[in-house]
């Protein structure tokens, strides 16, 4: 008999993890009777500061087939899904949000993927961004055409962390052990066989996002740094560029001071293109500080998380 383990990361959601838990076990006990496949629950309580552990504790004393693992403080969603995914014992694994924007209906469908159709993984993208702010989705159509030209990750736009996956996807992802991670990049650089299903957008069914603009953002820096060493090489071509645009400015300096005999005069765009150089100098410097970081954390060899108590 094959077990489906859903891994459901959760950060301060004790007012929708009564109607995940009522979704996820209606969707068990269909597919239980119509494949005759279990299923286990693998909640991560991402260092909660609400009531979300006390409610997780609750389904596992009367469920049998839910277990949790709880972190010593909030590590991040990246490090829940990676927890999750090294506590899985299923034959097939899936991620999923606790806010039921990822529909647990679809499994059904997902789990007929894999095993009629022969998919290593069925994944899931939004076919409509319905209800999010414009720029919000504007600038998120733009990180994915710019992360799926400049690395070899191939990431579907609107595409979302919520998939099924056959356990030897999940070993490959699993040996990927680092402690920066992007999780999209990797269900993408790992390869195997995919199939996407497309939905309409759908709202949290209570409570409140834990993702704002700007962590979005920084979340995006996040994965060009990790998939792609491009910046760097703009970091180069921009230095080349500056060099040789020194070069024009000076031979034009000096020829004007042998014409005119006035080296004072344009005093005022010397100094912009000497701010302009500066500018420059100091973005370069900025890309190449984020990979350097990014090594720094990485050679520490740091836990990508720490669990204070688990079931």
């Amino acid at each position: 008999m094959s077990t489906v383990s859903v891994v459901v990361p959760c950060f301060n959601e004790q007012e929708v993890l009564p109607l995940f838990y009522d979704a996820i076990t209606k969707v068990a006990a269909d597919m239980k009777a119509r494949y005759d496949v279990d299923f286990e629950v693998i909640f991560v309580n991402d260092g909660s500061r609400d009531r979300t552990l006390s409610i997780i504790k609750e389904f596992a004393d009367k469920d049998d087939r839910v277990r949790y693992v709880s972190f010593s403080r909030n590590f991040g969603k990246e490090a829940a899904i990676y927890a999750g995914l090294e506590h899985s014992t299923g034959d097939f694994v899936s991620l999923m949000d606790a806010d039921l924007q990822d529909p647990p209906e679809l499994l059904d469908k997902m789990y007929r993927g894999i095993v009629e159709d022969g998919h290593d993984c069925v994944a899931t993208c939004r076919s409509t961004r319905k209800g999010e702010p414009p720029i919000r989705s504007f600038f998120a159509r733009c990180f994915y055409r710019l992360i799926n030209k400049i690395s070899k990750a191939n990431i579907v736009d609107g595409a979302r962390d919520y998939r099924l996956m056959k356990r030897s996807m999940v070993d490959a992802i699993l040996n990927m052990k680092e402690y920066n991670r992007f999780s999209k990049g990797i269900f993408g650089w790992v390869g195997f066989d995919i199939e996407w299903i497309a939905y309409e957008n759908v709202e949290r069914a209570a409570g409140q996002t834990k993702w704002s603009f700007w962590k979005l953002f920084s979340y995006s820096l996040e994965g060009i740094v990790a998939f792609s060493t491009a910046p760097l090489a703009i970091a180069s071509v921009f230095g080349i560029l500056m060099c040789f645009a020194a070069l024009l400015f000076l031979i034009f300096v000096f020829v004007k001071t042998l014409v005119f005999g006035d080296p004072v005069a344009g005093y005022p765009s010397l100094i912009c293109v000497i701010l302009f150089i500066g500018g420059i100098q100091l973005l370069c410097l900025g890309i190449i500080g984020q990979y350097l970081a990014k090594m720094y954390l990485e050679t520490k060899k740091r836990p990508i998380y720490i669990v204070k108590e688990e079931k």
